[in-house]
């Protein structure tokens, strides 16, 4: 199943993971998928960055060094920032599974994630909601 692609536009995916290997493997997969990415080693350098105001999806490890993916989601909601939210995680438990969720992430994808599976998470946050009815 060949994916849509992106308009000549294309929306910026940003990635948060302090995995060296899946930030440069999801770049990659995101970059020939027709997507602009950015990549980012921790929370906290994606939230001083000058990437967060254009970032139109996230994919967000659970456990990190310092600031989680979980927190992340929550400082994102205070500031008022709604970005839709994919998180990647090898370790997270069903508590912070059900966490992430309820706080409205798009889909919580366990890794090592299939490029199918996290294709199409990423590509649901920009079809229409009218397009599964």
């Amino acid at each position: 199943m060949p994916l849509e692609k992106p308009d000549s536009n294309p929306p910026l995916i940003s990635i948060v993971d302090d995995d060296a290997a899946v930030r440069v493997s999801t770049l990659r997969l995101l970059g020939w998928s027709g997507f602009r990415a950015e990549a980012f080693s921790s929370a906290e350098e994606f939230l001083r960055s000058e990437f967060l105001a254009q970032t139109a999806c996230l994919l967000l490890d659970v456990r990190m060094p310092g600031m989680g993916g979980l927190e992340l989601q929550q400082r994102l909601t205070e500031i008022g920032r709604q970005i839709p939210i994919v998180f990647l995680s090898a370790r997270a438990s069903e508590e912070e599974e059900q966490c992430a969720l309820r706080a409205g992430a798009v889909a919580f994808l366990r890794k090592p994630a299939s490029k199918e599976i996290l294709l199409k998470a990423v590509q649901s946050v920009f079809e229409p909601p009218d397009k599964h009815q």
